[in-house]
């Protein structure tokens, strides 16, 4: 039986969660070795193939190659005959397509914001599978059933190839980290480093920049209406002409106004 510490890849877009989730894997599994960690679903597919881990834990939606796409990539690599193919764990917010790949035995879950003692379970069963597939015993099904299984989250996560959406934000505010509803935003303002994500109730950082969060949400909930700035629309409680002849939007449920830049004046003609 081979006894060597077992080797992990993690990939998620979000700084923080992978600093959450390395923390709370030491913690869950000290011998584990998180031997590289991606930013994006292409970052993970060619660190899997330089270091050959024993397990990657994939973001299942991150910009660019997905979580999922990345999985199907991974299952699909070649490996010599004293290989295996790494075990697949999601990270997800949304545990409806989580769920279904475990129930299919073929990969686990952790759900964002990585609590302790669902990620113990995990790591419980993934050691459980290690075990097998090093002694030779019959492990949960892969190959086949793995790739059948990511075509069938692919298409639950893009019905009919529609755009996909972002539902949640993942921020920090202070030293946590919080899954915002995109509902719940009234805006979004962008410095060179930063984005402000601004709720009726608190106020959190991500570092993903306008230009993203452009492609990734509907455009008809959120306008660009300055090249930082991006507005709810359900949010927005009236514009006005300051004495510059500016237009300046008023915001629901929040004392500050955004400024429209000349570029965007035709949203709100006869303003």
């Amino acid at each position: 039986m081979n006894t060597a510490a077992p080797r992990a890849v993690l990939a998620d877009d979000e700084r923080l969660m992978r600093e959450q989730l390395r923390a709370r894997l030491a913690e869950a599994w000290p011998e584990l070795q998180l031997v590289a960690e991606a930013k994006n679903g292409a970052e993970a597919v060619a660190l899997v193939a330089e270091h050959r881990p024993d397990i990657v834990f994939l973001d299942i939606r991150m910009p660019g190659l997905t979580g999922v796409e990345a999985a199907k990539q991974i299952a699909q690599m070649d490996v010599d005959d004293d290989e295996l193919l790494p075990e697949i764990v999601f990270i997800t917010a949304y545990d409806q397509y989580a769920v279904e790949a475990f129930e299919q035995g073929v990969a686990d879950y952790v759900l964002k914001p990585a609590e302790r003692e669902r990620l113990a379970v995990t790591v419980e069963r993934i050691k459980k599978r290690l075990a097998q597939r090093h002694a030779d015993e019959p492990a949960s099904p892969a190959g086949a059933p793995l790739q059948q299984l990511l075509q069938q989250l692919s298409a639950q996560m893009n019905p009919g190839g529609a755009p996909q959406r972002l539902q949640w934000i993942q921020a920090s505010v202070g030293s946590a980290i919080q899954m915002i509803p995109v509902d719940d935003v009234l805006f979004f303002i962008s410095d060179e480093k930063y984005t402000r994500v601004q709720t009726a109730t608190l106020e959190a950082l991500i570092r993903k920049p306008i230009k993203e969060l452009i492609d990734e949400l509907d455009p008809q909930v959120f306008w660009q209406i300055h090249r930082s700035t991006l507005v709810n629309v359900k949010a927005i409680a009236g514009v006005t002409r300051d004495f510059r002849g500016r237009q300046i939007v008023s915001v629901k449920g929040h004392k500050e106004q955004l400024e429209v830049s000349r570029s965007y004046l035709g949203l709100f003609k006869g303003m």
